[in-house]
């Protein structure tokens, strides 16, 4: 629904957005491991949309993709979500249709499924990171269709917030333990984020648990989509000020400030523990596995001279023309066919081939994957792979999930202008 928020400074009025409750971010839910949500949908905006909820391994039409899993809400309708979340982790919904714009206007909220038993932690902090392209008004930019955008690396913003707040501050005391759940909800920016004072543990990957905890050493990704839970101890002194900084343009930026002021202990605390293990199958027998290959193509710079858009083949300058640049394939957007089918408990590698200038976070609804290294080691599971140019990733997964499950980039324009597709894992 439309709502009022403090985005900028008090010099500025507050500015409009959407948000679910009429706020943003959305209303936290947050409910045990295995157990199931309940919520209503009730569209008051003036156009169709959906909730799509994001890592979450859910009955398909559960999922919120219109035109793939169900239709879209329209305005003054509702809509009953209902499933059960099997695995503990950090994850998130938001809008799935019209995404571009309407998660651009805040249309999303944070989903924490809690594991059985409460970490070894003082306390827990959720930080949704976006940015928002603002004019001078105090209000959102509101032409999501720019062809720049959709040609480049998408509507990057001007104001860049963690819980929607500009200048983000949270208090800590020297030597406390937290738990930090980041959810990249920009809906093109890739944040590369490091640690100021704090000694960081990454302890899961889009909601999955890491076998053991990896210590923060540097710079670390997190692309649109993603999600990194951190454990994180305090190391800076009371009185001093630590940070979970931004690094771009060769600076540092405060993402988000600790103020710090006490002491929560005197001895420093072991090395945390893992967290347990969520019961998602591992991909075994990768030999025996069915294979695929998506190339991306297109773009600017990306040299793609033509791909099919609607059943027939066009030129570049023919897609320009539509508002359409990417390609999986050499098809442009969703295709009648899936990429690939499977049947339930199939394993599956898919090579994912970058032939644009840009990155890409490739999000695959439904399942969560691992990559496979060069020298065939799987790596932590994820549901969100950031392919740089020139990149080729090779992803591997257990189709356990039966249902069609868009696969897509989640530069939400570059999603709009057609970079999507979709698997179909058969019951």
């Amino acid at each position: 629904m439309p709502g009022k928020a403090r985005l900028l400074p008090e010099s500025y009025p507050e500015t409009d957005i959407w948000g679910y409750g009429g706020a943003v971010p959305g209303p936290e839910i947050r409910i045990a491991q295995g157990a199931r949500v309940h919520r209503r949908l009730v569209n008051d905006l003036e156009q169709p949309t959906s909730i799509h909820w994001h890592g979450i391994h859910i009955d398909n039409e559960m999922d919120g993709v219109t035109g793939l899993t169900q239709s879209a809400v329209a305005p003054g309708g509702k809509f009953d979500h209902a499933f059960a979340a099997p695995d503990a982790g950090t994850y998130w919904y938001h809008s799935h249709e019209r995404s571009t714009e309407q998660v651009a206007r805040g249309l999303y909220g944070a989903l924490i499924v809690e594991e059985p038993s409460a970490l070894d932690i003082d306390r827990e902090v959720v930080l949704l990171l976006d940015d928002w392209r603002m004019q001078e008004s105090g209000q959102i930019f509101p032409d999501f269709m720019r062809r720049h955008d959709r040609a480049h690396s998408g509507r990057y913003g001007n104001l860049i917030t963690t819980n929607s707040q500009y200048a983000f501050t949270m208090p800590a005391r020297a030597r406390e333990r937290l738990r930090l759940r980041l959810i990249n909800a920009a809906n093109a920016r890739i944040f590369p984020l490091a640690l100021r004072g704090l000694r960081g543990w990454v302890m899961a990957l889009d909601g999955m648990p890491l076998d053991a905890p990896r210590r923060v050493e540097d710079m670390f990704f997190l692309a649109p989509g993603q999600r990194v839970d951190l454990v994180a101890d305090v190391t800076e002194q009371s009185g001093g000020t630590a940070y979970i900084e931004r690094l771009e343009d060769e600076s540092a930026q405060a993402q988000v400030k600790v103020l710090v002021n006490g002491i929560a202990s005197t001895v420093t605390r072991p090395d945390p523990q893992a967290l347990p293990p969520n019961p998602q199958p591992v991909p075994r027998n990768l030999s025996e596995a069915a294979e695929a290959r998506l190339v991306m193509e297109g773009g600017a710079m990306g040299g793609m001279q033509n791909a099919i858009l609607d059943g027939d083949r066009k030129s570049f300058r023919q897609l320009v023309g539509a508002n359409q640049f990417w390609a999986f394939n050499g098809v442009v957007g969703m295709t009648s066919e899936p990429l690939l089918q499977v049947d339930r408990g199939q394993t599956v590698r898919l090579a994912i081939e970058n032939n644009t200038a840009f990155p890409h976070g490739m999000h695959l609804h439904g399942q969560h994957f691992c990559e496979i290294d060069k020298n065939g080691t799987l790596g932590p599971m994820r549901d969100t792979i950031l392919v740089f140019r020139g990149e080729t990733r090779e992803i591997a997964f257990v189709a356990g999930n039966p249902g069609k499950w868009l696969f897509h980039c989640h530069t939400l324009s570059h999603q709009d202008s057609g970079m999507k597709t979709w698997i179909k894992v058969r019951a």
